[in-house]
């Protein structure tokens, strides 16, 4: 029978929250994967000489945090972040009949970066570790839409500069999990407004201080560690957002 780590959650805290703890822990390790679902309730209470509804209450917290995925008749999977269509929110690019495009992704470069005060900061890492920048643009057709500048911790993805550029695909998150053993979990994006420099101005094929939207986005990871920041660029004409008030 498992056990409920003594050292991983306070012992005064109600069993399903050490319970839950436990889980989020084997999610974090990789013994838990989005490839297959996690074990039945009724395993996990006999795993663990729980009750039943003690485990689900732990997997419902779970589900409703967004660390697992129930699908109906197959079980209940560990989520995998999925934000390749959140830029689509604000930059909406569709052809003649009106039917929605996405943006296939070609990385420019992969290359090593010296560390940067606010970027390590806002990684969370040592002011001095060094890093990594990709830069890489949307395109619609052969047309860019979107630059983008991403930062990363050189350490924790150096796996990223052997792959040629051409096998990055048009989703870098889960190249990050498999290539470097970081899952994305959840992340935070800001918007402000600008006028493009002249390299911005040049990838995107427009004339230097065009007004640009600006998107900077910080991924967290499962274990509540910053691991990603980037800057993603589109200009503003093509910007749009819309909201439903209740």
């Amino acid at each position: 029978m498992d056990t409920i780590p003594a050292g991983r959650s306070d012992q005064r805290l109600p069993i399903y929250q050490r319970l839950k703890d436990t889980f989020v822990h084997r999610i974090t390790q990789g013994e838990w994967t989005p490839a297959h679902p996690i074990p039945s309730e009724t395993q996990l209470s006999a795993d663990f000489g729980v009750s039943v509804g003690t485990v689900r209450r732990a997997i419902e917290d779970m589900v409703q945090e967004g660390f697992l995925l129930r699908t109906q008749g197959k079980g209940t999977y560990v989520r995998r972040a999925d934000f390749g269509n959140a830029l689509m929110r604000f930059f909406r690019y569709t052809d003649t009949t009106g039917t929605p495009l996405r943006p296939r992704s070609k990385m420019l470069s992969v290359t090593p970066a010296p560390a940067q005060a606010s970027i390590n900061k806002r990684l969370q890492i040592e002011p001095s570790a060094p890093l990594l920048q990709l830069l890489r643009l949307r395109l619609i057709a052969d047309t860019p839409m979107l630059h983008e500048e991403i930062f990363v911790s050189r350490a924790a993805f150096a796996p990223l500069l052997s792959i040629p550029l051409a096998d990055f695909g048009d989703l870098l998150y889960p190249l990050y999990e498999t290539a470097c053993g970081h899952r994305v979990f959840r992340a935070t994006e800001t918007l402000r407004f600008d006028h493009a420099p002249d390299t911005i101005a040049q990838h995107l094929g427009v004339a230097p201080g065009e007004p640009i939207a600006v998107i900077e986005r910080l991924a967290i990871g499962l274990d509540g560690h910053p691991l990603e920041w980037r800057r993603s660029v589109g200009l503003a004409r093509q910007f749009t957002y819309s909201i439903e008030l209740q």
